[in-house]
Protein backbone atom coordinates (compact mmCIF):
# COMPACT_ATOMS: atom_id res chain seq x y z
CA UNK A 1 0.00 0.00 0.00
CA UNK A 2 1.42 3.35 -1.07
CA UNK A 3 0.56 5.10 2.23
CA UNK A 4 1.86 2.31 4.47
CA UNK A 5 4.83 4.35 5.68
CA UNK A 6 2.81 7.48 6.47
CA UNK A 7 0.10 5.48 8.25
CA UNK A 8 2.67 3.53 10.30
CA UNK A 9 4.34 6.79 11.35
CA UNK A 10 1.05 8.37 12.42
CA UNK A 11 -0.08 5.25 14.31
CA UNK A 12 3.27 4.91 16.07
CA UNK A 13 3.15 8.49 17.32
CA UNK A 14 -0.51 8.21 18.36
CA UNK A 15 -0.10 4.97 20.30
CA UNK A 16 3.18 5.96 21.94
CA UNK A 17 1.79 9.42 22.68
CA UNK A 18 -1.05 7.79 24.63
CA UNK A 19 1.43 5.53 26.45
CA UNK A 20 3.59 8.52 27.31
CA UNK A 21 0.56 10.45 28.62
CA UNK A 22 0.17 7.84 31.37
CA UNK A 23 3.87 7.69 32.20
CA UNK A 24 5.40 10.13 34.63
CA UNK A 25 9.01 9.87 33.57
CA UNK A 26 8.71 8.50 30.05
CA UNK A 27 11.49 6.38 28.58
CA UNK A 28 14.74 6.37 30.61
CA UNK A 29 17.25 8.67 28.94
CA UNK A 30 19.95 6.03 28.56
CA UNK A 31 17.49 3.74 26.73
CA UNK A 32 16.37 6.52 24.45
CA UNK A 33 19.92 7.64 23.68
CA UNK A 34 21.17 4.13 22.89
CA UNK A 35 18.18 3.32 20.69
CA UNK A 36 18.61 6.60 18.80
CA UNK A 37 22.27 5.78 18.15
CA UNK A 38 21.25 2.35 16.87
CA UNK A 39 18.73 3.99 14.55
CA UNK A 40 21.41 6.46 13.47
CA UNK A 41 23.59 3.53 12.39
CA UNK A 42 20.62 2.03 10.55
CA UNK A 43 20.03 5.35 8.78
CA UNK A 44 23.69 5.42 7.77
CA UNK A 45 23.51 1.89 6.35
CA UNK A 46 20.25 2.69 4.55
CA UNK A 47 21.76 5.81 3.01
CA UNK A 48 24.73 3.83 1.70
CA UNK A 49 22.35 1.22 0.26
CA UNK A 50 20.34 3.92 -1.56
CA UNK A 51 23.56 5.54 -2.79
CA UNK A 52 24.48 2.36 -4.66
CA UNK A 53 21.38 2.83 -6.84
CA UNK A 54 23.26 5.46 -8.85
CA UNK A 55 24.51 4.53 -12.31
CA UNK A 56 25.48 8.09 -13.26
CA UNK A 57 27.93 9.53 -10.74
CA UNK A 58 28.16 12.86 -12.57
CA UNK A 59 24.39 13.29 -12.28
CA UNK A 60 24.65 12.57 -8.57
CA UNK A 61 27.50 15.04 -8.06
CA UNK A 62 25.90 17.85 -10.06
CA UNK A 63 22.54 17.28 -8.33
CA UNK A 64 24.12 17.50 -4.88
CA UNK A 65 26.28 20.55 -5.67
CA UNK A 66 23.64 22.55 -7.54
CA UNK A 67 20.90 21.49 -5.11
CA UNK A 68 22.98 22.61 -2.13
CA UNK A 69 23.70 25.97 -3.79
CA UNK A 70 19.97 26.49 -4.38
CA UNK A 71 19.13 25.38 -0.85
CA UNK A 72 21.74 27.66 0.70
CA UNK A 73 20.55 30.65 -1.34
CA UNK A 74 16.99 30.02 -0.17
CA UNK A 75 18.26 28.87 3.26
CA UNK A 76 15.57 26.22 3.57
CA UNK A 77 16.72 24.99 6.96
CA UNK A 78 16.60 28.48 8.50
CA UNK A 79 13.15 29.13 7.04
CA UNK A 80 11.88 25.85 8.50
CA UNK A 81 13.30 26.78 11.89
CA UNK A 82 11.73 30.26 11.74
CA UNK A 83 8.37 28.79 10.77
CA UNK A 84 8.56 26.35 13.66
CA UNK A 85 9.56 29.02 16.17
CA UNK A 86 6.79 31.32 14.94
CA UNK A 87 4.08 28.68 15.26
CA UNK A 88 5.35 27.53 18.63
CA UNK A 89 5.35 31.05 20.10
CA UNK A 90 1.89 31.73 18.64
CA UNK A 91 0.29 28.68 20.24
CA UNK A 92 2.36 28.63 23.41
CA UNK A 93 -0.23 30.42 25.52
CA UNK A 94 -3.30 28.93 23.87
CA UNK A 95 -4.54 26.03 25.92
CA UNK A 96 -1.49 25.39 28.08
CA UNK A 97 0.52 22.19 27.79
CA UNK A 98 -1.97 20.49 25.46
CA UNK A 99 -1.44 23.01 22.64
CA UNK A 100 2.27 23.24 23.36
CA UNK A 101 2.59 19.46 23.11
CA UNK A 102 0.56 19.31 19.90
CA UNK A 103 2.49 22.10 18.14
CA UNK A 104 5.93 21.02 19.39
CA UNK A 105 5.41 17.39 18.38
CA UNK A 106 3.85 18.29 15.01
CA UNK A 107 6.82 20.48 14.13
CA UNK A 108 9.36 17.95 15.36
CA UNK A 109 7.81 15.09 13.38
CA UNK A 110 6.83 16.98 10.20
CA UNK A 111 9.37 19.76 9.67
CA UNK A 112 12.41 17.73 8.74
CA UNK A 113 14.32 16.32 5.82
CA UNK A 114 13.61 12.71 6.79
CA UNK A 115 9.86 13.28 6.52
CA UNK A 116 10.29 14.70 3.02
CA UNK A 117 12.80 12.09 1.83
CA UNK A 118 10.81 9.20 3.29
CA UNK A 119 7.55 10.38 1.74
CA UNK A 120 9.17 10.84 -1.68
CA UNK A 121 10.75 7.40 -1.45
CA UNK A 122 7.39 5.84 -0.58
CA UNK A 123 5.63 7.58 -3.44
CA UNK A 124 8.27 7.05 -6.12
CA UNK A 125 9.22 3.43 -5.48
CA UNK A 126 6.83 2.11 -2.78
CA UNK A 127 9.87 1.69 -0.53
CA UNK A 128 8.87 2.59 3.04
CA UNK A 129 12.15 1.84 4.85
CA UNK A 130 12.91 5.50 5.59
CA UNK A 131 9.46 6.20 7.04
CA UNK A 132 9.55 2.96 9.04
CA UNK A 133 12.87 4.03 10.60
CA UNK A 134 11.39 7.48 11.25
CA UNK A 135 8.39 5.79 12.89
CA UNK A 136 10.60 4.17 15.52
CA UNK A 137 12.45 7.44 16.19
CA UNK A 138 9.24 9.46 16.42
CA UNK A 139 7.55 6.88 18.63
CA UNK A 140 10.37 7.02 21.18
CA UNK A 141 10.26 10.82 21.13
CA UNK A 142 6.44 10.76 21.47
CA UNK A 143 6.68 8.82 24.75
CA UNK A 144 9.18 11.30 26.16
CA UNK A 145 7.27 14.41 25.03
CA UNK A 146 3.83 13.09 26.02
CA UNK A 147 5.09 12.27 29.51
CA UNK A 148 5.90 15.97 29.90
CA UNK A 149 3.20 17.66 27.79
CA UNK A 150 0.26 15.29 27.74
CA UNK A 151 -2.24 14.04 25.16
CA UNK A 152 -1.63 16.85 22.65
CA UNK A 153 1.50 15.00 21.52
CA UNK A 154 -0.55 11.95 20.48
CA UNK A 155 -2.83 14.12 18.32
CA UNK A 156 0.16 15.31 16.29
CA UNK A 157 -0.45 12.03 14.42
CA UNK A 158 -3.11 13.88 12.39
CA UNK A 159 -0.82 16.48 10.76
CA UNK A 160 1.82 13.76 10.30
CA UNK A 161 -0.62 11.66 8.28
CA UNK A 162 -1.88 14.64 6.25
CA UNK A 163 1.59 16.04 5.53
CA UNK A 164 3.49 12.84 4.77
CA UNK A 165 0.50 11.21 3.11
CA UNK A 166 0.08 14.22 0.85
CA UNK A 167 3.74 14.20 -0.16
CA UNK A 168 3.60 10.46 -0.81
CA UNK A 169 0.51 10.75 -3.03
CA UNK A 170 2.04 13.68 -4.93
CA UNK A 171 5.23 11.71 -5.57
CA UNK A 172 3.17 8.68 -6.59
CA UNK A 173 1.24 10.80 -9.10
CA UNK A 174 4.39 11.89 -10.96
CA UNK A 175 6.23 8.55 -10.65
CA UNK A 176 4.71 7.03 -13.86
CA UNK A 177 6.15 9.94 -15.85
CA UNK A 178 9.70 9.40 -14.57
CA UNK A 179 12.05 6.83 -16.06
CA UNK A 180 13.64 4.15 -13.87
CA UNK A 181 17.01 5.84 -14.42
CA UNK A 182 15.73 9.15 -13.04
CA UNK A 183 14.15 7.48 -10.01
CA UNK A 184 17.43 5.65 -9.33
CA UNK A 185 19.40 8.90 -9.32
CA UNK A 186 16.81 10.62 -7.10
CA UNK A 187 17.07 7.65 -4.74
CA UNK A 188 20.88 7.92 -4.73
CA UNK A 189 20.76 11.63 -3.90
CA UNK A 190 18.35 10.85 -1.07
CA UNK A 191 20.81 8.20 0.14
CA UNK A 192 23.62 10.73 0.41
CA UNK A 193 21.31 13.03 2.37
CA UNK A 194 20.44 10.15 4.70
CA UNK A 195 24.15 9.66 5.39
CA UNK A 196 24.33 13.35 6.34
CA UNK A 197 21.29 12.94 8.57
CA UNK A 198 22.87 9.89 10.22
CA UNK A 199 25.98 11.94 11.08
CA UNK A 200 23.72 14.42 12.90
CA UNK A 201 21.82 11.66 14.74
CA UNK A 202 25.10 10.08 15.84
CA UNK A 203 26.39 13.46 17.09
CA UNK A 204 29.39 13.20 14.75
CA UNK A 205 28.74 16.35 12.72
CA UNK A 206 25.76 18.67 12.36
CA UNK A 207 24.93 18.63 8.64
CA UNK A 208 22.48 21.15 7.16
CA UNK A 209 20.62 18.45 5.26
CA UNK A 210 17.57 20.68 4.80
CA UNK A 211 19.55 22.96 2.49
CA UNK A 212 20.48 19.98 0.31
CA UNK A 213 16.89 18.88 -0.36
CA UNK A 214 16.56 20.57 -3.80
CA UNK A 215 19.19 18.12 -5.03
CA UNK A 216 16.66 15.28 -4.89
CA UNK A 217 14.65 16.83 -7.73
CA UNK A 218 17.53 17.91 -9.99
CA UNK A 219 18.09 14.48 -11.65
CA UNK A 220 14.72 15.05 -13.36
CA UNK A 221 16.21 18.07 -15.17
CA UNK A 222 19.81 16.88 -15.60
CA UNK A 223 18.83 13.49 -17.08
CA UNK A 224 16.88 15.30 -19.82
CA UNK A 225 20.22 16.41 -21.31
CA UNK A 226 21.76 12.96 -21.24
Amino acid sequence: MILAGAIANALGVFICGIIGTFMKKGLPKRFGDTIMYALGLFTLALGIDFFTESNEMMVLIFSLVLGTIIGELIDIEKRLENMGNSLQSRFKGAGGRFSEGFVTASLLFCVGSMAIMGSLQSGLSANHEVLYAKTVMDSISAIIFAAAMGFGVALSAVPILIYQGGLTLAASAVAPYLSDAVVSEMTAVGGVLLVGLALSILDIKKVRVGNMLPGIFLPIVIMMFM
